[in-house]
């Protein structure tokens, strides 16, 4: 069983990266990226 854990993580990880491209999450999570950014240099 412990050799496939990594194998497993990294299909799981692939699956959850595919799903959260296809509902368009990406846009949510690079500006809210951008936010914590921007705020963190104290420009925004």
């Amino acid at each position: 069983m412990k050799r496939y854990l990594p194998l497993f993580t990294t299909f799981a990880f692939i699956a959850l990266l595919l799903l959260g491209i296809c509902f368009g999450e990406v846009h949510a999570v690079w500006s809210k990226a951008v936010t914590v950014c921007l705020s963190c240099m104290g420009i925004g």
